[in-house]
């Protein structure tokens, strides 16, 4: 049927490049679904019509051969009444054949209604084969519907995260932070230079200013100390 080969390719669709060309899989097999389901109706229909058929056909083969025992059983009553006396023979005989020209009649028709029901009857096993091959791809392309409809799910979110990932990658954010480590970098050893600039541009002024002081500032602490062990005070230096 066209419906199974459709739907094997989709359920092939993940090593055959035609995926690609898919807008939507997942309506693809839901549609392939519903097609098989108007198959199913459709054979259970033809199942139930080749049924009702094969029952007639039985019942005719059974009537067939009720009427063809019936015609045997009136043609020897007819010769017995004969042999009686009871009809005359020439009268017997023509009735007894009637009878049993019926009763081939009816033989031919058993005969026939049998290879009708028999061809009915195969029909039906066919019928009912297909039937049950149609459920059973129904209920096999649900359930990977559900599957598929699961994947579809986490591929997407995967997809979404990956997305996200990437573009928060190429939005530069990565760049910038080495960038901003490069500038710290760069304003610390700016700053350690203009130390050193500092430190150079003292004149010679400046560092012998700064070694009398140095030297000053010695010799007080060095002379508030000596006075101290002499026991020198504020009032002594007073007076």
């Amino acid at each position: 049927m066209n419906i199974f080969r459709r739907l094997f390719k989709i359920g092939q669709a993940e090593t055959n490049s035609a995926i690609d060309k898919m807008e939507d899989p997942i309506k693809m097999t839901e549609q392939g679904i519903r097609d098989l389901r108007l198959d199913l109706e459709k054979s259970v229909e033809s199942l139930a019509q080749i049924k009702a058929l094969a029952i007639r056909a039985k019942n005719d083969m059974e009537e067939y051969t009720a009427k063809a025992e019936d015609y045997h059983q009136k043609a020897m009553l007819i010769l017995k009444k004969a042999q009686k006396g009871e009809l005359e023979t020439n009268e017997a005989d023509r009735l007894a054949k009637q009878a049993l020209v019926k009763k081939e009649e009816a033989i031919q028709e058993v005969t026939r209604t049998k290879v009708e029901a028999e061809k009915l009857d195969s029909s039906v096993a066919q019928l009912e084969k297909s039937v049950q091959e149609i459920k059973q791809n129904i209920n096999k392309w649900e359930s990977e519907l559900k599957t598929l409809k699961a994947r579809v799910k986490v591929s997407k979110a995967t997809k979404n995260l990956n997305k996200q990932m990437a573009e928060l990658d190429s939005s530069g954010t990565v760049s910038m932070l080495e960038r901003m480590k490069d500038k710290v970098i760069q304003e610390e050893a700016l700053a350690e230079a203009y130390g050193d600039l500092a430190n150079s541009t003292k004149t010679i002024d400046n560092e012998l200013n700064d070694a009398i002081d140095e030297k000053e500032n010695n010799a007080e602490n060095d002379l508030a100390k000596l006075k101290e062990q002499l026991g020198f005070t504020d009032n002594n230096k007073e007076a």
